[in-house]
Parts: C-alpha cells; sequence; structure tokens
C-alpha cells in the first residue's frame, strides 16, 4: 500500500503542448490537443511566442512595440482558451515567451516536465507544411525528448473527435 501512496504523490497529468500562432491550421491542433486530453484527463498547454528580432530594429520604441505583441499573444491565447473550455472541462496553461521559436519550445519542455506531447498542425499551402513541423521533423527522432503529434491542418473537427 505503501508503494500506491507514492506513485499517486508522484503523479503529474499529461500536458498537451500546442503552439499558437494565428494561421488557419492552428485551431486544428488546438481541437486535437482538447480532445485528448478531455480523453485521458489531461490538461493542454498553449504557448504564443513572439520573436524577440522585431524589436531590435526600434530602439525608441522597442518597449511599446513588445508590450503590444505581448497583449496580441494573449488576446489569441484567450480565444484558444474559450474554444477549448468549450470542448470541455479541461484545465488549460497559457505561456507567452520571447525567442526564437524552436528554442523556445525546447525550453519550455525542458522546464515543465509535465509536458508529455507536442502537438503541432501542418500548413495546407503547397509550400510545405510550415516552418515548425519542418524544423522539428528534418531534425530526426531525437530532437526532442517526447513525441510530436502532426495534425494535418485540412482535417476536420469529426474526423480529429474521431482520432480521440
Amino acid at each position: 500500500m505503501g508503494k500506491y501512496k507514492t506513485k499517486l504523490k508522484d503523479y503529474h497529468k499529461r500536458k498537451f503542448l500546442v503552439v499558437i500562432d494565428d494561421t488557419e491550421e492552428c485551431d486544428r491542433a488546438v481541437t486535437f490537443a482538447a480532445h485528448r486530453a478531455k480523453r485521458t484527463n489531461g490538461e493542454v498547454e498553449l504557448i504564443s511566442i513572439i520573436g524577440n528580432d522585431q524589436f531590435q530594429h526600434w530602439l525608441g520604441v522597442e518597449n511599446v512595440l513588445r508590450a503590444e505583441a505581448i497583449e496580441a499573444a494573449n488576446k489569441l491565447l484567450d480565444e484558444k482558451e474559450r474554444d477549448i473550455r468549450s470542448i470541455g472541462d479541461i484545465e488549460v496553461t497559457k505561456i507567452v515567451r520571447e525567442g526564437r521559436m524552436a528554442e523556445e519550445i525546447e525550453a519550455q519542455i525542458a522546464e515543465d516536465p509535465d509536458i508529455a506531447i507536442l502537438v503541432l498542425a501542418a500548413g495546407t499551402s503547397s509550400e510545405g507544411p510550415g516552418p515548425l513541423v519542418s524544423d522539428f521533423t528534418t531534425r530526426g527522432a531525437n530532437a526532442l525528448p517526447i513525441p510530436v503529434t502532426i495534425i494535418p491542418g485540412n482535417v476536420s473537427d469529426e474526423h480529429i473527435i474521431g482520432l480521440c
């Protein structure tokens, strides 16, 4: 019985990490993560990353531009959280980081041991799946210490629900 109590005490809910941006396909990743979290009693962590290079050339207004970018990121995170809440009573964490996209995702995964799966959505354009999907898939299976789930950007809600 003592071992069982220890395991319960050390138990963490599985978090699905979703990168939030203003692309159409982002919604596919959010929908998948929310339904998987609901089905498996997990959580969803939403992360929005603002590029720090976009402020470097505007010395006089750097802080204003940064504040506006953070405000826009939080607005988008709030919108996606509302979408998740409409799916069910799912715990949602929202994070805004500043830096290079892949590096900040890797840092967030390293800092939060509860993150179990990175959920990305592939773009639907003929130019490829998108820079983030391309980056993590071309680096190989050992690029991250967790699995990456890539959702096609053109898959329907019904198909996603069926998968989950």
